[in-house]
This record gives structure tokens, sequence and C-alpha cells, in this order.
């Protein structure tokens, strides 16, 4: 029996090594990496939220940090994340029979540089759009903080799955 079961840890143990890196979170990373560095995005959006480049950079360099096992690291990651915010702006989305708006959409959107040092195939630049709707009888100012923690988290969660879950 004891003989039995060191079988199957050792086909377990090969069949991972040979798979690379997988995590529970779906990520599949390359064995040899061991690095991840994401640089600050820089807000160049006609309309500026001051606290939006950073809680959009702090977002994505948690998520690589507490959904991988890589180490953060300033710049030259073996997975490395650059970009900029290039849009963020409101509009109005339901036109009542008054002709005013019901609802209005904040839209964010990041233009995205990815690079694998160790399949290039993997490398992308793409822009990821997500955007919430929010009654027009509020002002931005009074949502805005709430809005933009939704759209960042579902922009994260896009790029993340992108750049690691191959999707």
């Amino acid at each position: 029996m004891k003989k039995h079961s060191l079988y199957i840890v050792l086909l377990l143990a090969l069949v991972c090594q040979g798979c690379g890196f997988y995590s529970f979170t779906g990520a599949s990373i390359p064995a040899e990496a061991k690095t991840v560095s994401v640089q600050y995005f820089p807000n160049q959006a006609q309309l500026i939220n001051p606290a939006l480049s950073n809680d959009f950079t702090t977002a994505l360099r948690d998520a690589m940090m507490n959904q991988t096992s890589l180490d953060m690291v300033e710049s030259s990651g073996d997975l490395a994340f650059e970009g900029e915010i290039t849009d963020y702006r409101t509009t109005p989305v339901a036109i009542t029979s008054e002709q005013t708006a019901a609802l209005n959409r904040l839209t964010i959107t990041v233009n995205v540089r990815f690079v694998n040092l160790f399949d290039e195939t993997k490398n992308f630049e793409t822009k990821f759009t997500h955007y919430e709707d929010y009654p027009s009888d509020q002002e931005l100012n009074s949502v805005q903080e709430a809005l933009t923690g939704t759209i960042i988290e579902a922009l994260v969660e896009d790029i993340f799955n992108k750049a690691l879950v191959n999707w």
C-alpha cells in the first residue's frame, strides 16, 4: 500500500511539473516565471478623476500578489504590465419622454501592454472597457467612488484573465 501511494505522489508531481504552474484561480503561469511588475497607469483621459490612476494600479498589483505566487518587482518582471487610462466619461443612456436622461453611464477604458518573457505568443496590447449605470438624479460625485471601485474590479479581472488564464 505504501508503495502504491508513493507511485501516485510521484505521478502527480510529474504531471504538475509538466504543466507549469497552475493556481486555484485558474491562472496558468510558466514555471520559469518568478516575478511580476505592474507599472503606474497614468490617467490620459480628458476627464480626470484624481484617484483613478492610483486606485487602478494598486488594484492590479494586489490581484497579481493575491492570486499568484509571483514576487512583485518595480520593473522588468518576468510578466510585466504597463499602460494608461485612456477614457473616463459619463454619458446619458436612458432618455425619458421629456428628453431627459433617466440613467447615466460611467465608462472607464484602460490600454494595457502585457509582456511574458517566457512565451511571446502571450504578449498583447489591448484596450479594456467597463461601465456602470447610475440614476441621473444622483450627482457623479456622490456615486463616483462606488462606481469606479466596481469598474476597476471588473477591469482587473478581465486583464488577469487575458494575461494569465488565456481566455
